[in-house]
């Protein structure tokens, strides 16, 4: 999402309660989290934002590969005389070393992934032994006319073009067994993946010291 009107489209969308409950569902689910944190596809910044102030004293880097998302999200920052370290960089290819962060979280960041399995295994990669993982974001319904349902329930008194970007992302995102498949390949248990809500799955899980023991 690098087109200026379509980040500026998002970015004028009300997203306050989405993202306080996943700041408050990671605080509730990973008990002890601390940063460094990365945040993927962190967008125009509002959850860096929140998790700065929720967690205090943690370094908080925001990444994202839209330059537009970015500009954006400095622009939050600045108003709220915040620092969170914003970085342009593909989720897919992270420009850190192993085991970096104590904390790696996304929302509604695989969707948007033509090969979400890079963005897990690299998230997974990225996070340090103990620390935790909070991921969120879409499944995909299981036909077109559920898809429609969910459009029509959750999008409506949207713009024409936020109703377009809501369907597609629901075209385009996982199941939640494919989601459990995946993190399995990683490692982790296939159960610390749930639905938490008519149109979203969750990840949680922490990184076991030693690969292998959970």
């Amino acid at each position: 999402m690098d087109d200026p009107a379509e980040a500026a489209e998002y970015d004028a969308m009300d997203h306050r309660e989405v993202n306080s409950r996943f700041v408050a569902d990671l605080l509730h689910f990973c008990p002890g989290c601390h940063g460094p944190v990365l945040d993927l596809g962190a967008g125009t910044g509002l959850i860096p934002l929140l998790l700065e102030k929720a967690l205090p004293g943690s370094c908080v880097v925001a990444v994202d590969a839209a330059q537009s998302m970015l500009r954006l999200a400095c622009a939050h920052a600045r108003s709220q005389k915040a620092f969170p370290d914003f970085l342009r960089a593909r989720a897919q290819s992270l420009p850190c070393a192993d085991g970096a962060f104590s904390l790696v979280v996304s929302n509604s960041l695989i969707h948007h992934v033509p090969d979400p399995w890079s963005v897990l295994s690299e998230a997974w990669r990225a996070l340090a032994p103990g620390g935790w993982i909070f991921m969120r974001d879409l499944a995909r319904p299981d036909d077109l006319g559920e898809l429609e349902n969910l459009v029509a329930l959750h999008a409506t008194g949207e713009s024409a073009t936020a109703r377009r970007l809501f369907a597609d992302s629901l075209h385009a995102a996982l199941t939640l067994d494919e989601v459990r498949a995946s993190v399995a390949r990683l490692g982790a248990p296939p159960a610390t993946v749930w639905a938490n809500s008519d149109r979203h799955w969750t990840w949680c899980c922490r990184k076991p010291w030693l690969q292998g023991v959970h």
